[in-house]
């Protein structure tokens, strides 16, 4: 089917079969943004571009990618160019996280975690980066997690690669800036991107009542980043956790975590869905 692009503005999204990253495709497209959709389940995002073409009259592309191996990645990136596109926004989604005891766990599981996280993270960054910089403009949102603010017992290996996310783009926020390029990073709470039910979680009355919808988190991700914000934590009451993170000392705010995200409460956590 012939397709009408609307906006001359492309967008590469990963992590976009499901959860943040499908509605950040459903966002983008709603403002006419042409797409580029990465994920591991090229189904998923067939049926997600069919939609989007047919409502928006967009243009989309689908890369079925495994994004945690570092030479896909490189592939992707030289695809994209070949097909000369340019993309002008990055949302760098792709990821997950597993609850578990440190020792307890698979040592390949958080390998493969660290490897998606941060590895494959920094890759595509500093692929499309480049690229950006070479015609002197970009937007480039990460997507880490509120748990990049503190340690969290059974979340160990997660928060500790969100927290590289969170860094890494507070860096380059100010790095990139004087290249046109605008990096944000956003730091959601728990959100009910379907990954719980995947899952089987049981959160607990207070997670079900902190539990953010994915359009208002991303809404908040973009405006973030056309406002050229260094970081945004989404919602009123993760902004108050985060503020408490900040102001109390690590054996309180570390204590309160760890009871909140205890494995009777929640037995995984993702920022972003890599599927």
């Amino acid at each position: 089917m012939h397709t009408r692009t609307t906006n001359n503005k492309w967008a590469l999204i990963t992590g976009a079969s499901s959860g943040f990253g499908e509605e950040f495709a459903r966002q983008y497209a709603s403002q006419g943004h042409s797409l580029v959709l990465v994920a591991r389940r090229k189904d998923k995002l067939e049926s997600l571009a069919a939609s989007l073409r047919t409502k928006h009259q967009i243009e989309v592309i689908v890369e079925g990618v495994d994004l945690s191996d570092l030479d896909s990645v490189k592939s992707l990136h030289q695809r994209v160019q070949e097909r000369g596109i340019s993309i002008d926004v990055l949302i760098n989604n792709a990821g997950y996280g597993l609850q578990g005891g440190f020792q307890d766990g698979n040592l390949n599981d958080a390998l493969s975690m660290v490897q998606l996280d941060i590895a494959s993270l920094t890759a595509v960054t500093h692929l499309f980066a480049s690229d950006m910089r070479a015609k002197g403009s970009g937007k480039i949102l990460l997507v880490s997690s509120l748990l990049a603010h503190v340690g969290v017992e059974s979340f160990a290996v997660y928060a500790a690669a969100k927290a590289y996310v969170l860094r890494l783009g507070e860096a380059l926020h100010r790095e990139m800036k004087q290249d046109g390029i605008t990096v944000t990073t956003i730091c959601p709470g728990l959100s009910d991107t379907g990954f719980a039910e995947t899952a089987r979680m049981q959160p607990s009355p207070l997670l079900k009542l902190l539990m953010m919808k994915p359009a208002p988190v991303v809404k908040a991700a973009i405006r973030a980043l056309n406002a050229g914000r260094i970081s945004v934590v989404p919602g009123l009451p993760n902004k108050f956790m985060a503020l408490f993170i900040w102001a109390s000392p690590r054996w309180l705010h570390q204590a309160v975590f760890a009871r909140v995200m205890s494995p009777k409460t929640v037995s995984s956590i993702e920022g972003g869905k890599a599927q």
